[in-house]
C-alpha cells in the first residue's frame, strides 16, 4: 500500500520521466529524421494531453529537441515561436483588457439579458447570447467568470421569491409571518435554513433552472469565442507553415460569413436542447403575451435591474473602448472583403503586407495612448487637470495576456515546421491514402469525431496544434482542398462540453455546485452531437462557394498518391 501511495503521489513525475524513455526506441531503432520528428511529436502530444507539464513548458520541448536531433537549427526553431498570430493576439488582448478594466462587458451582458425579458426560457437565451457575444472578444474563462455571478444572483433571487411565496401561504394558514423573508426593503434577506415545506421546491429549482442557466453560460462561452481564435490559428498555420506559404484565402470577413451562421444555429439548437432537457418545452408559457409576470420573473428582473443600476451611466473610458472596438471590427471587415476592394487596395505596391494583425496592433497601441480621464470644468470656469493615465497600462495588459497560449501556439508552429523539414508529413500522407476510398463526407466526419473526442481531455489550442499538421497531408493525399478537412476540424476543437475539466469555463460553472458530472455529460453530449451535425451541414453547403472547396488550390502541393475520393 505504501508503494502504491508513493506511485500515486508521484504519478506526474513518473509520467514525465517514463514517457520519453518508453518512446526512445523509436528514434534509436529506425534512425531516420522522420522517426526522430515523430518521437518529438509523440512526447509533446502526450504531455499536452495529460498536462504532466504546463502546456507552455511542453510547447518549448521542440526548441531544444529539434536542434539535438539535427532536424532544424536553433535559430530556425526559435523563429517559429513568434509569428503574425502573436501580434494579432496582442492587439486583441489590449481591447479585452480595456473592456474588462472598465466593466464594459458587464454592461453589455446585463443589457442583453434585460432586452430578452425574464421568462425562464428567454432568460436562458439572454444569458447564452450575452456570453456568446462577449466570448467572441474576451477569453472563454473571462466571459464565464463574469456572467456566472449574475446567473447565480438571479438563481438565488428566484429561490428567495419561491421561498417567500411558500412562507406567505403558510402564514395565511397559521396566522403568523416571517419578516426575515420579506423582500420589500424593510427587512434584510437572511440566508436561513429552508423550512421543510419549501425544501422540495428549492431542490427542484436547483436541479432545473440553476442547472440550465449555469450550463447556458458555460457552453455558450466555450464555443463561440474559440471560433475566432481558431480562425487566427488556422490562418496562421496556412500562411506561416512551410506547407502553404502562398495561401491568402482566409480573412476576417470570410471567416465571419462562415462562422456566424454556424454560431447562430448551434446557439438556438443548444437553447432548445437545454430547455427540453431540464424544464421541458412549454410553448404556451414561452410565448405568452400581456400576462402578469410571476413572482419568479419579477425577482429575476429586479436582480438584473439592480445590477445594471450599480454600473451607473456609461463612462468616458467605456465610450472610447466601444468606439475603438467598432473601429477594429470595421477595419477587419473592410481590409479585403473579397466582393469589393478593401482599404488594403490603397497600397497596391505593398499588396499582402497588411494583415488582420496590423489592424489589431494599430488599435491596440491606441489604448496605451488615449487618456482614461478628460478635463473637468470647476464651478469657477477653470479646467481641473488630472494626472495623465492611459486607458490601460502595461501591467494591466500583462495580467490579461495569455502567454501560455502564445507559447503553445508557437510550439505548434515549430512542430509543423519540423514535420515539413523531416519529411514526416509526406510519410503520413502516403500512409493515409487508403482513406481515399471513403466518401469525402465520411472522411470529414471521422476527422471531426476524433478531434471532438480529443478536445474533451486536451485544451482547444493543443488539439488544433496536434491535428492540423496531420490532417493537412491527409487532404493532399486524397487530392482534396485542404480547407475541406481543416476548417471543420478546427471548428470541432471548440466542442469541449462533456467534462468539467474540458476547459476553464466548464470548471468555473461546475464550481458553483449546481451541477453533477452526469448533468454536464448529458447536456454536453447533446450539444456535441448538435455541433458536429451543424459543422457537417455547413462544410457541405454554404462554406463550399466561399472558398471554392471543390477546386484543388494552387497554393497546396500536388503530392497526391491517387484520387479515389468521390466529391
Amino acid at each position: 500500500m505504501k508503494i502504491l501511495s508513493y506511485l500515486l503521489a508521484y504519478r506526474r513525475f513518473l509520467l514525465i520521466v517514463l514517457t520519453p524513455l518508453l518512446l526512445l526506441p523509436l528514434p534509436l531503432i529506425i534512425k531516420t529524421k522522420e522517426a526522430e520528428c515523430a518521437y518529438t511529436l509523440f512526447v509533446v502530444a502526450i504531455f499536452w494531453l495529460t498536462e504532466a507539464l504546463p502546456l507552455g513548458v511542453s510547447a518549448l520541448l521542440p526548441a531544444f529537441m529539434f536542434p539535438l536531433f539535427g532536424i532544424m537549427q536553433s535559430k530556425e526553431v526559435a523563429s517559429a515561436y513568434f509569428k503574425d498570430f502573436h501580434l494579432l493576439l496582442i492587439g486583441v488582448i489590449c481591447l479585452a483588457t480595456s473592456i474588462e478594466k472598465w466593466n464594459f462587458h458587464k454592461r453589455v451582458a446585463l443589457r442583453m439579458v434585460m432586452l430578452v425579458g425574464v421568462n425562464p426560457a428567454w432568460l436562458t437565451l439572454g444569458f447564452m447570447v450575452s456570453c456568446a457575444f462577449l466570448s467572441m472578444w474576451l477569453s472563454n474563462t473571462s466571459a464565464a467568470a463574469m456572467v456566472m455571478p449574475i446567473v447565480e444572483a438571479v438563481a438565488q433571487q428566484i429561490i428567495r421569491a419561491e421561498t417567500e411565496a411558500d412562507a406567505l401561504e403558510m402564514s395565511c394558514s397559521n396566522g403568523s409571518t416571517n419578516p426575515a423573508l420579506e423582500l420589500d426593503g424593510r427587512h434584510a434577506v437572511q440566508f436561513l435554513p429552508l423550512p421543510t415545506f419549501t425544501l422540495q421546491g428549492h431542490l427542484l429549482l436547483k436541479s432545473a433552472a440553476c442547472q440550465k442557466h449555469s450550463l447556458a453560460a458555460a457552453f455558450s462561452g466555450t464555443s463561440y469565442k474559440s471560433s475566432f481564435l481558431c480562425k487566427a490559428q488556422l490562418n496562421s498555420f496556412l500562411l506561416l507553415s512551410r506547407r502553404y506559404p502562398g495561401c491568402q484565402c482566409i480573412n476576417f470577413g470570410s471567416w465571419f460569413i462562415l462562422s456566424i451562421p454556424i454560431t447562430v444555429i448551434i446557439l438556438v439548437l443548444s437553447w432548445v436542447w437545454l430547455q427540453w432537457l431540464f424544464l421541458g418545452f412549454d410553448f404556451k408559457n414561452m410565448f405568452k403575451c400581456g400576462k402578469k409576470k410571476t413572482a419568479r420573473e419579477e425577482a429575476s428582473a429586479q436582480v438584473i435591474r439592480d445590477e445594471y443600476k450599480k454600473l451607473g451611466s456609461i463612462s468616458y473610458p467605456e465610450i472610447v473602448t466601444l468606439v475603438l472596438f467598432i473601429l477594429m471590427t470595421l477595419l477587419w471587415f473592410t481590409r479585403d472583403p473579397g466582393f469589393i476592394p478593401g482599404w488594403s487596395s490603397l497600397f497596391p505596391k505593398y499588396k499582402g503586407y497588411a494583415t488582420d494583425s496590423t489592424t489589431a496592433l494599430v488599435i491596440g497601441v491606441l489604448f496605451f495612448i488615449i487618456p482614461a480621464k478628460t478635463l473637468s470644468r470647476a464651478s469657477n470656469g477653470e479646467n481641473t487637470a488630472f494626472g495623465y493615465t492611459p486607458l490601460i497600462t502595461w501591467k494591466e495588459f500583462q495580467s490579461c495576456m495569455p502567454w501560455e497560449i502564445a507559447i503553445l501556439v508557437g510550439g505548434g508552429f515549430a512542430l509543423a515546421d519540423g514535420c515539413e523539414v523531416s519529411k514526416l508529413s509526406e510519410w503520413v500522407a502516403s500512409k493515409l491514402t487508403p482513406l481515399g476510398s471513403l466518401p469525402l463526407w465520411l472522411v470529414i466526419l471521422i476527422s471531426c469525431l476524433i478531434v471532438t473526442s480529443v478536445t474533451e481531455v486536451a485544451s482547444n489550442p493543443a488539439t488544433i496544434t496536434i491535428f492540423l499538421p496531420i490532417l493537412a497531408p491527409l487532404a493532399e493525399a486524397i487530392h482534396v482542398n485542404p480547407l475541406f478537412i481543416l476548417i471543420p476540424a478546427t471548428l470541432c476543437t471548440s466542442f469541449a462540453f462533456l467534462l468539467p475539466v474540458a476547459n476553464p469555463a466548464n470548471a468555473i460553472v461546475f464550481s458553483y455546485g449546481h451541477l453533477t458530472v452526469m448533468d454536464m455529460v448529458k447536456a454536453g453530449l447533446g450539444i456535441n452531437i448538435i455541433g458536429v451535425a451543424v459543422v457537417m451541414l455547413a462544410i457541405m453547403t454554404w462554406i463550399v462557394p466561399i472558398f471554392d472547396l471543390y477546386t484543388y488550390p494552387s497554393w497546396a502541393p500536388d503530392i497526391s498518391y491517387g484520387n479515389t475520393t468521390g466529391l
